[in-house]
């Protein structure tokens, strides 16, 4: 999936800068150019890294590991070895780290991690014990990173978590409750998740971030009823507590019940963001009448009606309920600040609607002209062009505002990135490729680019080694990222390894519910004779985009 980066909190990212490795050698006195040294390496471990060899690093980092006496390199080779699934080099790296910085708690969160993908449970199991029952405070969260990332088979995790409760071993403290509840769901695991959500309410019976755990351990288990019941005993703290508010309101949204999470924010003082929020909850709601009258009350808390930002958000909800006339009043009127420059943007988009089309290009060639305009916005000011030619069925007026971008800024990566998605739409996949590497030239590690460019040759070529090489690359750096696994679980099936693809795309779809990932897991479920379950993601992937691409292309195939 070439698209929606989303980085995920608790990663344990591996350093793989140059500068890194650097600082690695300038702690290590007995470092030598030469072979058997750990520059020579160290470097070549560096190259491989980045060019998304992921075994080849493994190896060379192990050497470099091997040749000194630095916990850095130990630790980084340990990482390395890990990601690229070496585990025999994940071993002997992990010894030297144990040997090295014996009582660390990474190292332990580590061994534990490398059990855990190895089956030896007994040995995970004890060391995820010894790191919940250290003294340090930070002790619980090496745990919970390495069981919740450290598995291949989300299964083998939710079993060991179970027996940690078994042993009573999490300690008595709501935020490592609530952080190992939130785990079992995300490991889909609706049993295990009410079993804790059941241990929590008894410890901690009165807090509210209880009641919203157990809502949202009762919307993942189906139990919808029960989930807004849940909620709907919130409401008198909602109404005190701004912080019970926002999370009562994103689990009604969450049960897909936009209007009563919309009800829930407008309680207490409002300001420009909360009414921000209620405008986009009533307008995914598509509640027209709601939102006037949301637009009305903000008109009416606005008597002076000079504040930017206030402006710029009356026009986004009349520019929602196409009165595009006031939309374009406000965006008008909005002052010089830094809100300005997006008001004009919007005001081109609006005059577009209006089917005033050459004063809405003229406004974005007056940006894209304006030296008292930001680059970056200057820069908006082409894609936008290249947007709404592209809704103007203008294909050659797309690639030219594109292409003038180019002109204006040379090599930027925004225009390359959108250009080289533009071609892959046109089935250019030469050119795509051609924009999307010139994107690496000047960021070899643009995550979004390696992504989308391996995705792409995996999607619509046959260069599947390629294509993996891009995505390790992409994966070295957002290890966790569902963007990234999905890319990768694609070009495993792609590659005919369809067991280790369901593994990545489940993970990726765990993290992350997406149309593209539930279409891609249900095409490779049905191709392996699990259709009824295959039916299942492609049910999710409809209710989330029916037009979606790849959801089309994967019911076409397998005839689902």
């Amino acid at each position: 999936m070439p698209a929606k980066m989303r980085f995920a909190p608790l990663l344990l990212l591996i350093v793989a800068g140059f500068a890194s490795s650097a600082g690695v050698l300038a702690r290590q006195p007995s470092a030598r150019v030469g072979t058997g040294g750990i520059l020579e390496p160290v470097m070549a471990g560096e190259f491989s890294l980045q060019a998304g060899k992921l075994a080849e690093a493994s190896r060379l980092y192990l050497q470099a590991a091997e040749a000194g006496q630095d916990v850095g390199l130990a630790e980084l080779a340990t990482r390395i070895s890990l990601l690229a699934n070496q585990d025999d080099n994940a071993t002997r790296a992990l010894q030297l780290w144990k040997q090295r910085a014996p009582e660390s708690l990474a190292m332990r969160a580590a061994q534990a991690t490398l059990a855990l993908r190895q089956g030896r449970e007994r040995v995970a199991r004890r060391e995820l014990e010894s790191l919940l029952r250290d003294p340090d405070p930070q002790a619980w969260r090496y745990a919970l990173v390495a069981l919740g990332s450290g598995g291949r088979d989300p299964a083998r995790s939710a079993k060991l978590l179970g027996q940690l409760l078994d042993d009573n071993a999490l300690p008595n403290d709501l935020n490592v409750w609530l952080a190992f509840g939130g785990l079992a769901q995300s490991l889909d695991q609706p049993a295990l998740a009410e079993r804790i959500v059941g241990e929590v309410i008894q410890r901690f019976p009165v807090n509210p971030r209880v009641s919203l755990l157990h809502a949202s351990q009762l919307r993942q288990a189906g139990k919808t009823e029960q989930a807004r019941q849940v909620l709907e005993s919130l409401q008198r703290q909602a109404a005190a507590d701004p912080n019970v508010r926002l999370g009562t309101a994103a689990e009604f949204d969450a049960l897909g019940l936009p209007l009563q999470a919309a009800q829930v924010l407008a309680q207490g003082p409002q300001d420009t963001r909360s009414y921000g929020l209620r405008a986009s909850l009533l307008a995914k709601a598509d509640d027209s009448a709601a939102l006037a009258r949301l637009y009305d009350e903000v008109k009416a808390a606005s008597a002076a009606g000079q504040d930017p930002a206030r402006r710029l958000l009356l026009g986004q909800i009349a520019e929602y309920l196409k009165r595009f006339k006031d939309a374009l009043d406000w965006y008008q009127g909005v002052a010089g600040d830094e809100h300005q420059v997006e008001a004009r943007l919007r005001a081109a988009n609006v005059l577009f609607q209006l089917d005033r089309k050459p004063e809405a290009f003229d406004l974005v060639h007056a940006l894209q002209a304006d030296a008292s305009v930001d680059d970056d916005a200057r820069r908006d000011a082409y894609l936008l062009e290249a947007d709404l030619r592209r809704k103007n069925e203008d294909d050659p007026g797309e690639l030219d505002a594109l292409a003038r971008g180019l002109a204006a800024y040379p090599d930027d990566n925004a225009l390359l990135y959108a250009r080289g998605l533009a071609w892959e739409r046109r089935d250019r996949i030469d050119r795509a490729e051609a924009d999307l590497r010139r994107v690496l030239v000047t960021d070899p590690t643009n995550t979004a680019a390696l992504n989308a460019l391996g995705y792409t040759l995996a999607d619509r070529t046959d260069r599947y080694t390629e294509a993996l090489e891009l995505i390790e690359r992409a994966r070295a750096a957002a290890p966790d990222e569902p963007a990234i696994l999905d890319s990768y679980g694609w070009v495993l099936y792609r590659m005919g390894r369809k067991e280790e693809a369901l593994v990545q795309l489940r993970r990726a779809f765990t993290l992350m519910k997406d149309p593209e990932i539930a279409a891609h897991l249900g095409q490779v479920l049905w191709e392996q004779g699990h259709k009824d379950e295959a039916r299942r993601y492609f049910d999710q992937a409809r209710k989330l985009d029916p037009e979606n691409r790849s959801l089309r292309r994967a019911l076409e195939q397998t005839g689902a």
